[in-house]
C-alpha cells in the first residue's frame, strides 16, 4: 500500500561509466583500441512515480547513456540487478537510450564472450583490451546502482515542457543525377543533384522542479547523434561534453542533463559532404574561436536556457502518467535472391581483401608492433561477416517473417515519450509527431541495438544505412512501427 500523497515524484542520479582501461571503441567497421581518455562518459538517470488516489503507481525510469546503442545484453543486465537490489520496482519500466556516441567502450556480446573473434577476425589478447562482455556487465552495474540512488532520492516534483529550436545535423544521404544515392557522397561535383531528405530542427525539452521550484534537471531531445568525433581513438561522450557544461553554466552547476536522440537515422552533424556553404561555416568557427563540438554545445544551450523561463509558466505538479511496454512484431525487410547475389558479392570481395592481409600478417608478423596494424584487416572482415548475415535473414524470412521490437510509450501530462531501437529515419519521427495526440511528442530512437530502419526512398537509393546489410527491418516495418505508435498515444489520452 503506497502512503505518499497525490503527486509526481522524481528522482535523479548520474554513474559514470568511463572504462578504467583500454577497450574496444565501438562506431566504425574497423576495430579501434582507446588510447585515452578525451572526456568523462556518463549515464543519466530519471525515475518517476506518479501517486492518485484509487490506482495503483505509475512508475517509470528513463536512462540516457553515452554509447552507440543499446544492446540487449547490457539493457538485460541492468535489469537482472534491479530485480534483487529493486524489488518494488518492475524492472520492465526502465528504458535506456544511447546518445550514439561513436567514441564509446563496444559493449554488444553474446552470451558465450566470443564475439570478438566472430567480429573483428583477430583474438582479444592480441589487443590487450577489456572483453566487451566485461565492460558491459560493469556499464550494468554502474547504471543499476545509478537507478537505485535516483529512486531513493523521488521527491515531490513538478514538470514543464517547450519547444525551441537550433541546426546542428543535416541529412547525410546525398542524390545524384545518374539515380546513385551515397551517405556522405559529397555535393561538389557536376552530378550533384539533392539531398535524399531534410533534417528537423526541433529541440524538445521537459524540465523539473522541486516544491521549492528549483531546477533539478533536464530531458533535451534532439535530432543529432553524437558522431562529430566518430573516427578518433579516444574515450569521449562528442559534443554532449561541451553541452552539459554549458548548460550548467547557465542553468545551474547540479542540474542533471538527460539527452535523448530523435529519429536521426539519416542524419549527422555538419560534414563536408552534407554542407553546401561548409568553407563559410569553417570560417565562422574560426572567427569565433570554437570547433565543431563547441558549436553544436552552444546552438544547444542557447536554443534551451531562454525557454525554460517559458516552461516554467505552466508547471504541472501532479499530471496524468501512464507507461506502456509492448514488445511489436514489426515484418522483416523483404530479401529477393538479387539482394542475396549482391550481398555475397561484398562479401567475396572483403573476404578476398582479408585474407590477402591476413597472410602478409602471417608472413611478417612485426606489423603488430606498428601502430594501428589492426585497422584495415579489422575492417575487411566486418564487411565481409556484414555482408554475409544477410543470408542467413534470407533462410530466416522462409521461417518467420517477423522480428520483435521492444517498444516503450510514456504520457506524463500533455507530453509523451515514443521510443525505438532503431536508427529510425526521420521522416518516421516526424509522422509519429504529426499524428500524435499530444501536445508534444518526444520520439527517442536507439532504446536498443540501433540497426537502422530506412524510408521507402532511401531503400530505393541504397548506400549504406539502407541496404539489406543494414537494415534487418525495412520500410514496410518503420510504417507499421508509427501505426502502433499512433495507436498506443491515442488509447493513452483516451483514458479516463
Amino acid at each position: 500500500m503506497n502512503d505518499k500523497a497525490d503527486a509526481l515524484y522524481v528522482g535523479w542520479a548520474g554513474a559514470d561509466l568511463t572504462p578504467p582501461s583500454p577497450v574496444l571503441i565501438s562506431g566504425q567497421f574497423h576495430a579501434r583500441v582507446s588510447e585515452g581518455v578525451k572526456d568523462p562518459l556518463t549515464a543519466t538517470v530519471m525515475a518517476l512515480e506518479s501517486v492518485r488516489q484509487g490506482r495503483a503507481p505509475e512508475r517509470s525510469v528513463m536512462v540516457s547513456c553515452d554509447l552507440v546503442c543499446i544492446p540487449d545484453n547490457l539493457r538485460d543486465g541492468v535489469r537482472r540487478h534491479l530485480r534483487q537490489r529493486l524489488p518494488e520496482l518492475d524492472p520492465m519500466s526502465v528504458v535506456l537510450n544511447a546518445t550514439h556516441s561513436h567514441t564509446a567502450p563496444e559493449v554488444r556480446a553474446d552470451d558465450t564472450n566470443d564475439c570478438i573473434p566472430q567480429r573483428f577476425g583477430i583474438d582479444l589478447e592480441t589487443l590487450g583490451v577489456m572483453h566487451p562482455g566485461e565492460y558491459a556487465a560493469l556499464a550494468a552495474e554502474r547504471i543499476a546502482e545509478a537507478i537505485v540512488r535516483a529512486w531513493a532520492s523521488r521527491e515531490p516534483a513538478g514538470i514543464g515542457f517547450a519547444l525551441a529550436h537550433a541546426t546542428v545535423a543535416y541529412n547525410r544521404r546525398i542524390c545524384f543525377y545518374n539515380g546513385e544515392t551515397r551517405m556522405y557522397g559529397g555535393m561538389s561535383t557536376e552530378q550533384f543533384s539533392h539531398v535524399e531528405g531534410g533534417a528537423e530542427t526541433g529541440v524538445n525539452l521537459l524540465c523539473v522542479w522541486n516544491r521549492q521550484k528549483k531546477l533539478t534537471g533536464v530531458v533535451v531531445n534532439l535530432a543529432c547523434p553524437s558522431q562529430v568525433s566518430e573516427s578518433e581513438f579516444q574515450i569521449s561522450a562528442d559534443y554532449w561534453h561541451e553541452a552539459r557544461q554549458e548548460l550548467r553554466k547557465r542553468l545551474g552547476e547540479n542540474l542533471f542533463i538527460l539527452p535523448q536522440v530523435s529519429a536521426a537515422g539519416d542524419v549527422t552533424p555538419p560534414r563536408v559532404s552534407t554542407v553546401p556553404d561548409w568553407k563559410a561555416l569553417q570560417r565562422m568557427w574560426q572567427l569565433k574561436g570554437i570547433d565543431e563540438r563547441r558549436a553544436i554545445a552552444l546552438a544547444v544551450a542557447e536554443a534551451v536556457a531562454p525557454v525554460v523561463e517559458i516552461a516554467a509558466r505552466e508547471i504541472d505538479w501532479n499530471p496524468i502518467a501512464t507507461h506502456r511496454i509492448e514488445s511489436v512484431p514489426l515484418p522483416l525487410r523483404h530479401l529477393s535472391e538479387s539482394d542475396l547475389r549482391e550481398a555475397l558479392a561484398e562479401a567475396e570481395k572483403a573476404e578476398a581483401q582479408y585474407n590477402t592481409l591476413r597472410q602478409a600478417l602471417e608472413a611478417n608478423p612485426r606489423q603488430r608492433q606498428e601502430p594501428r596494424w589492426y585497422v584495415n584487416i579489422t575492417q575487411a572482415y566486418r564487411r565481409m561477416a556484414w555482408n554475409r548475415q544477410v543470408a542467413d535473414r534470407y533462410q530466416q524470412q522462409q521461417r518467420n517473417p517477423r522480428q520483435p521490437a521492444e517498444v516503450h510509450v510514456v504520457r506524463l501530462g500533455d507530453v509523451a515519450f515514443a521510443t525505438n531501437p532503431f536508427e529510425y529515419y526521420q521522416d518516421f519521427g516526424l509522422q509519429i509527431k504529426a499524428r500524435s495526440p499530444a501536445v508534444q511528442t518526444f520520439v527517442v530512437q536507439l532504446a536498443g541495438p540501433g540497426t537502422y530502419l530506412p524510408t521507402q526512398r532511401a531503400a530505393a537509393g541504397k548506400s549504406y544505412g539502407a541496404v539489406p546489410a543494414s537494415t534487418p527491418i525495412g520500410p514496410e516495418g518503420g510504417r507499421a512501427l508509427v501505426d502502433w505508435t499512433v495507436q498506443t498515444l491515442e488509447s493513452l489520452w483516451k483514458q479516463p
